[in-house]
């Protein structure tokens, strides 16, 4: 053992691996995306901008067909999609009930 420069390191002698190119150039595989939970979590996404979104009217105390039945009475134009949405899953509680529906009034 020489040492050079004074240093440590100049005292061991360099090892280097081989790299294996085939590993590096590997990438993980993506999960398999569930199509069925990704629409359903979009589906909640627009249904909670609708209960955010205040143009309509208040949403506590009614359901959400409830209040874009009134908002269509009054003529504030709810988005069609949502009353198909929700027309489509009126049996699915989460569907149905507004973003504040848990909270007592």
């Amino acid at each position: 053992m020489s040492k050079k420069n004074g240093l440590i390191t100049s005292s061991f002698k360099v090892v280097k691996k081989a790299r294996n190119v085939a590993k590096r150039n590997e990438r993980p595989a993506s999960p398999p995306q569930d199509t069925e939970n990704s629409s359903r979590h979009e589906e909640e996404q627009k249904l909670r901008q609708f209960d955010l979104d205040w143009r309509f009217g208040p949403s506590t105390g009614i359901s959400r067909l409830q209040r874009w039945d009134r908002a269509k009475l009054h003529g504030l134009n709810p988005p069609e999609d949502i009353r198909d949405l929700l027309l489509l899953k009126q049996t699915d509680k989460d569907y149905n009930l507004s973003l504040w529906s848990e909270y007592p009034l």
